[in-house]
């Protein structure tokens, strides 16, 4: 089990169970835009279940990493989703409804910080996150499960602040300038961090990349 969550504040009730990590929806960034202009019509609460299910994963584990208590993140993100809510009717106008909510949680997870650690600043080198498992179809791609397992592995070591940034752009599909904005760090940076997590996967699973481009990490 993932997630269990009902929200009812003011007149919503919403019932958001994921059993399974196969349960969490993948929501293109023109889906998510039509759900987010449907949060204050009728499908409202339909759209807002959509939206739950599809970001609050990665939402978690963005409040997680600055936090670092699996309740204290989950409240966090609770809190950013019921203001989502209660304020639905005025979010017409955010151009980019997805980095919209990761900078809600950074700033809620980091207020909650100064409130209660007289914490303002967070270097990234602290964010400590966990990526997903790799998860390929070895007969799709001709790939091993050890294959499989050792990219897995070659990821989970990566330095703080390259896996943070590797998982966002990998695995949140967020933009480079989207990471630049919510981590407030410029594009060449994020493209240094990313050909230095690509450069240690290559080298820890011991295959050219360059020879071999079918193989994809």
């Amino acid at each position: 089990m993932l997630v269990y969550a009902i929200f009812s504040k003011d007149d919503l009730l919403i019932d958001c169970t994921l059993t399974k990590t196969s349960d969490v929806l993948m929501l293109a960034q023109e889906e998510i835009k039509k759900l987010q202009m449907e949060l204050c019509t009728e499908k409202g609460e339909h759209a807002f279940g959509k939206l739950y299910m599809a970001l609050m994963p990665n939402l978690l584990q963005f409040a997680l990493s600055i936090i670092k208590n699996k309740e204290l993140a989950e409240e966090i993100v609770s809190d950013v989703f019921i203001k989502i809510w209660q304020n639905r009717e005025f979010l017409s106008g955010i151009e980019n409804f997805k980095l919209y909510l990761f900078i809600s949680t950074k700033n809620t997870a980091l207020n909650y910080l100064s409130r209660h650690f007289r914490k303002d600043v967070l270097s990234l080198d602290e964010m400590t996150i966990s990526t997903a498992s790799v998860n390929y179809n070895p007969e799709q791609i001709l790939i091993t499960s050890e294959l499989i397992n050792r990219i897995n592995a070659a990821i989970s070591m990566l330095p703080s602040r390259c896996k943070l940034i590797f998982k966002m752009a990998k695995e949140d599909g967020l933009k480079y300038n989207e990471i630049a904005q919510l981590l407030n760090i410029s594009v060449k940076t994020i493209d240094n961090q990313l050909a230095i997590a690509v450069k240690k996967i290559g080298k820890a699973i011991s295959f050219d990349l360059k020879k071999e481009p079918h193989k994809q990490i």
